[in-house]
């Protein structure tokens, strides 16, 4: 059956520390590619919820705000901050851009203020 294997014990015994150096190897890569995918699981279930509501901000002295965002929204830049949804609410009542994309406005129920037909708060606006 194992014919092929060396006549001698000398060589035999070489192949098996070879194959034991293997084993070892292989085992480490193993139990490193298990650490990993734990540590990615673990990353998934404790990853913190994004924002409900985020704006955009600008560069500069004070970085002004320039547009409001879902917290989900892919048009969102890197620079922002959290917001809740009074404060979306306000700020877009105030007359702050809502993202074209995401739609905060409609998502919060100040429809008359997306298309930027009135000039004043929308009714709606609380």
């Amino acid at each position: 059956m194992f014919d092929e294997l060396p006549p001698d014990v000398d060589r035999l015994q070489t192949l098996r520390v070879w194959h034991a150096m293997w084993l070892v190897r292989i085992d480490a890569k193993i139990a490193a590619l298990q650490q990993r995918q734990a540590e990615a699981e673990h990353g998934r279930r404790n990853r913190p919820q994004p924002p409900e509501w985020v704006v955009e901000l600008g560069i500069g002295t004070g970085r002004p705000a320039l547009q409001v965002h879902a917290g989900d929204c892919y048009m969102a830049g890197k620079r922002r901050r959290a917001v809740g949804r009074d404060e979306a609410r306000r700020l877009l009542a105030d007359g702050l851009r809502a993202c074209t994309h995401c739609r905060p406005d409609a998502q919060l129920d100040i429809i008359d203020l997306s298309d930027g037909s009135t000039s004043g708060p929308s009714p709606h606006a609380v």
